[in-house]
């Protein structure tokens, strides 16, 4: 019997770290996943332990080429943006991969806003709302003024997506949707990189800019597959989106994260939008995408493990519970409405239903905030969720609710990041036309009888 032709992919979140192959009809036959202990910079500070990570992708690549089963004609890489991974010449990392919540030292942070016109010409050119290491320009920016001893050691900075490439192939790349995401590095009126990466020097610490659709052949395990360059994992989720369906929409791509993205506005980032975490994303065709941004992930995983401590329940199944719209009701006489979840004292729930449909209530008002910003104005008749929240009853029940005038879906697909970088080198590893049911839809209706 012949194998099986297959395209691995990597996706590399802040959290989860997984392995699929997908069929040539976009249907995962395999899958691994992986969650590694992070690790302390020079500083104390908690980051990505980037020497576990390399030791995963090569150990599970093995393993995969070992399944005679399947045929790996090609390998893809989707990874969470606002990290660089510095190495010298001799491609090994000189750092620590820095976690992009560390904290931005003030001074400096000043000194580059009054050399290069201020924050808000800074935020409006790069479309990047200030947000210190988030903004990932600015982590190079930091190692050239606190080590520049180190600064002057790298022979590339590569964004993660690309390092972990740079990884089976040793050819340093730069990739418009790392460089697009927040990272203050690209100016979106000049359609090339800010001034100030030329006058620092910057520029000659980043590869070549290549293609979302480029692929290299393969050095580790042999050359017969092909190796792609990597996308930055928000730009990818749209990908199959945006091959799908052409009336305008909007994606809330959920995770750690959850990022509504608009393909569809192309009107100009505000000062206020910017203060508002808005932003602009840069979609794999070179078009730019405007966002705006939650933390709710991270809430939602912190906070569900504070109800679950409380009632003293396992957390794993709020997975999975059901919406009742009678609880949220109550919730909505007993409880105030304008607190973070964090906030609250547990004690004031009669049980931990009451407690969780609360939390997916408050982080319901942070996402309708959030939608709004790139929502209003437009043509949107159609909203889509992908990734963890879309699987829960009780936020897509709430966010039809909230958006009553607009069709809200939550879309079944096996890993919009993943079969978004399987999409963007599809003609190089598969031989047939690209399905047109990856994407599975279940509609929710707003009628509740209350309104959020």
């Amino acid at each position: 019997m012949d194998a099986i032709p297959v395209i691995a992919i990597f996706d590399v979140g802040k959290t989860n770290k997984k392995l699929f192959l997908f069929d040539e009809n976009y249907q995962i036959v395999f899958e691994r996943s992986a969650r590694f202990a992070e690790t302390i910079d020079e500083d104390g500070f908690s980051c990505e332990n980037i020497e576990s990570l390399r030791l995963s992708i090569f150990n599970l690549l093995s393993e995969v080429f070992r399944i005679k089963e399947y045929r790996v004609k090609a390998v893809n890489f989707s990874a969470y943006g606002a990290s660089f991974v510095y190495v010298g010449n001799d491609g090994r990392p000189l750092t620590p991969l820095y976690n992009y919540l560390k904290k931005y030292p003030e001074a400096l942070k000043n000194q580059f806003y009054n050399e290069y016109g201020g924050k808000d010409a800074l935020s409006i050119s790069t479309a990047s709302p200030i947000l210190g290491s988030l903004n990932s320009g600015l982590q190079i920016y930091r190692i050239k003024y606190e080590r520049p001893e180190l600064f002057a050691k790298i022979a590339n900075a590569l964004h993660l997506p690309q390092y972990l490439s740079f990884l089976l192939t040793n050819q340093p790349f730069s990739e418009l949707t790392s460089i697009g995401c927040h990272t203050h590095m690209w100016d979106f009126t000049a359609n090339s990189y800010h001034e100030w990466i030329q006058r620092e020097g910057i520029a000659l610490k980043l590869p070549p800019i290549v293609s979302s659709g480029k692929v290299m052949q393969a050095l580790f395990l042999g050359n017969n597959y092909k190796v792609g360059v990597g996308l930055h994992d928000s730009s990818a989720a749209l990908i199959p989106y945006l091959v799908n369906f052409h009336e305008p929409f909007v994606l809330i791509s959920t995770g750690t994260w959850c990022i509504s993205l608009n393909p569809f506005d192309d009107s100009p980032l505000t000062i206020g939008e910017l203060k508002n975490d808005c932003l602009c994303f840069m979609q794999y065709q070179g078009k730019p995408v405007k966002a705006s941004r939650v933390f709710s992930g991270y809430e939602h995983e912190r906070e569900v493990k504070r109800i679950a401590a409380h009632f003293n329940s396992n957390f794993v199944k709020y997975r999975n519970m059901a919406f009742d719209i009678d609880v949220i009701s109550g919730l909505k006489k007993s409880q105030p409405q304008n607190l973070s979840f964090e906030q609250r004292e547990l004690s004031s729930f009669n049980d931990d239903s009451e407690a969780y449909h609360q939390l997916i209530l408050d982080l319901m008002y942070q996402q309708i905030n959030s939608t709004q910003l790139v929502l209003k104005g437009t043509m949107v008749k159609r909203i889509f969720v992908d990734g963890g929240f879309s699987k829960n009853s009780i936020y897509m029940h709430l966010l039809a609710m909230a958006f009553p005038v607009v069709e809200v879906f939550s879309a079944s697909m096996a890993q919009a990041s993943a079969v978004g970088v399987a999409l963007v080198i599809h003609q190089e590893w598969n031989k047939k036309a690209i399905p047109s049911n990856i994407i599975e839809l279940k509609y929710y209706s707003s009628n509740q009888g209350i309104t959020i």
